[in-house]
């Protein structure tokens, strides 16, 4: 039995998701005993930048935080600047910081934290683009392959993707962070 069996993550994205940025932790977390399970405001299935399509297990409008244990945000431009325009898809985010759950962002993703407002004091990395837009919302942006604050999981681009898997599976393993908050 592996450390993370009886756990539920869910994996938050729309269409133009960063593929590998999907793939690569959804099996790291389910080869670790986890369920993964998508969630998205798209329909019945999305599809990556690259290709990559997946049934969709239940909608972002419809989604509750309480019947997950973590959060994984996959990046991809246009897939994080869609779900930060979808009030049901950041409000879910947020539930996952005010129920102190981890929470795994790459890349792009963390637009979609800004426009749930819980980035302000923390401590996180991106892509680089986004470290204005992070300073602006009050966060420490830093330039590291992965940083970890209290539960919350960022990295910069699919090539991190190795050191965040292990991260991801760390803290979802650790379970509730009192410093993980909204």
């Amino acid at each position: 039995m592996s450390h993370l069996t009886g756990k539920t993550v869910a994996f938050l994205v729309t269409d133009g998701f960063e593929d590998s940025e999907l793939t690569s932790p959804w099996e790291a977390v389910t080869s670790h005993g986890a369920q993964a399970r998508l969630v998205s405001p798209a329909g019945d299935s999305v599809t990556g930048k690259n290709g990559h399509q997946q049934s969709v297990d239940i909608d972002s409008s419809v989604a509750n935080a309480a019947e997950f244990d973590a959060l994984v945000l996959p990046g991809g431009v246009v897939n994080a600047d869609h779900l930060r325009m979808d009030a049901a898809s950041c409000g879910f985010a947020r539930d996952f910081f005010e129920q102190h759950k981890p929470v795994g962002v790459i890349c792009h993703g963390a637009w979609t934290l800004i426009e749930a407002n819980v980035v302000e004091g923390r401590t996180l990395t991106s892509y680089p683009s986004l470290q204005t837009d992070l300073r602006n919302a009050g966060a420490n942006w830093v330039d590291e392959q992965v940083v970890v604050d209290q539960g919350l999981v960022s990295s910069r681009t699919p090539d991190d993707l190795p050191a965040f898997n292990d991260k991801l599976v760390e803290e979802i393993g650790e379970g509730r962070h009192e410093g993980q908050t909204a």
